[in-house]
């Protein structure tokens, strides 16, 4: 089978390796339809992050279908429509319990990898998988991707939402025009926030934001862009803030542009070792967030949303390619001429 390999920073590259077979009792075997590549996918990629070279890629997202299940799998079958979260839970640890399966505690290796292939191993499958009605092709293009996005960006986005409790009436601060911060933009408006302030300096960002509910874009960075978030909040601070980057930047606007009691959700992935919170302290701002909870919001709500049309968070991925031609994608996405690069593999 074809799968893509992270050759060295800035070549991603597609090999035949191969096909993964069943090797736990809970083990589910995916062919996949489609994947994409994540904007946490490109710190590799860009040579921020040490990997090595020809190595496993990074990819986490798939839709597929169910070619074969290991023994202990009575929750899907072969054939079946799936959603392959990049996370991997349980289901009845205290964790997934309370809705936090990101951080599932019966599972060691619950993180996808290497699903930008034409088959994938989904580890721990018996919960974590979500079943969609019917086949791939009831649904079009748009649908699918829309599907595709609650494999990670939309619930992770919905998480940010989620941990910084945003409710009705609230003022939101979204911190990112990528893929997961236009999620977050969704989450927000899908929560009630009735102002909500995104952050992009790309008009084809910004005009998405608009369209997913942003109600107002400030594009400057640093002291001056606090000062105008600020000013669109009559100088109180935002209720919520949703920090979608992970830089040093970002997590500090993040804590200066809330209001005292206010809550960062944080769902950026960290690139930072240390972290100043005497803002936060000062403010009695509390921090919160890590890896999404993909399953648990999917089977709660957001599958059901995105089937009724309520939301469309497919519109995140502006331009597609065939797995042959990965990086294209990935280098699509490192120049910002695309939100998010879709990965079509299989009909």
């Amino acid at each position: 089978m074809k799968t893509a390999i992270f050759e060295k920073a800035g070549q991603m590259t597609v090999k035949d390796v191969e096909k993964p077979t069943i090797k736990e009792n809970d083990d589910v075997i995916i062919k996949v339809i489609r994947a994409c590549v994540c904007g946490s996918d490109l710190w590799a990629y860009r040579g921020f992050d040490k990997k090595d070279n020809n190595s496993t890629n990074d990819g986490h997202e798939a839709i597929g279908i169910v070619e074969e299940v290991g023994s202990d799998i009575t929750t899907v079958k072969p054939g079946d429509f799936v959603i392959a979260p990049f996370t991997h839970g349980c289901g009845h640890c205290p964790a997934c319990l309370a809705g936090f399966d990101g951080d599932c505690q019966n599972h060691d290796d619950n993180f996808s990898k290497s699903n930008q292939s034409e088959y994938i191993r989904f580890q721990h499958g018996q919960w974590a998988l979500v079943k969609v009605p019917g086949k791939p092709s009831d649904y079009s293009e748009g649908m699918l991707k829309s599907l595709l996005t609650l494999a990670d960006v939309m619930a992770t986005g919905f998480h940010a939402a989620r941990v910084a409790n945003v409710k009705a009436g609230d003022t939101v601060v979204v911190m990112g025009d990528g893929a997961v911060g236009q999620c977050g933009i969704i989450a927000a408006k899908l929560l009630g926030a009735k102002k909500i302030i995104s952050t992009s300096r790309h008009p084809d960002r910004e005009a998405l934001a608009k369209k997913f509910g942003a109600t107002d874009n400030i594009a400057e960075r640093g002291d001056e862009g606090v000062k105008k978030m600020l000013a669109l909040t009559n100088n109180a601070g935002a209720d919520a803030v949703l920090e979608c980057v992970g830089t040093e930047l970002s997590t500090k606007t993040a804590m200066q542009v809330g209001r005292p009691g206010s809550i960062v959700g944080r769902v950026g992935l960290p690139h930072e070792p240390k972290m100043d919170v005497a803002t936060s302290f000062q403010s009695n701002i509390i921090l919160a967030g890590g890896p999404a909870s993909v399953t648990t919001y999917d089977k709660e709500l957001l599958l059901k949303a995105v089937l009724d049309g309520k939301i469309n968070p497919g519109l995140v991925f502006t331009k597609s390619f065939p797995l042959d031609k990965i990086n294209d994608a990935y280098q699509a996405m490192t120049d910002r001429k695309v939100i998010k690069s879709m990965i079509v593999v299989s009909d």
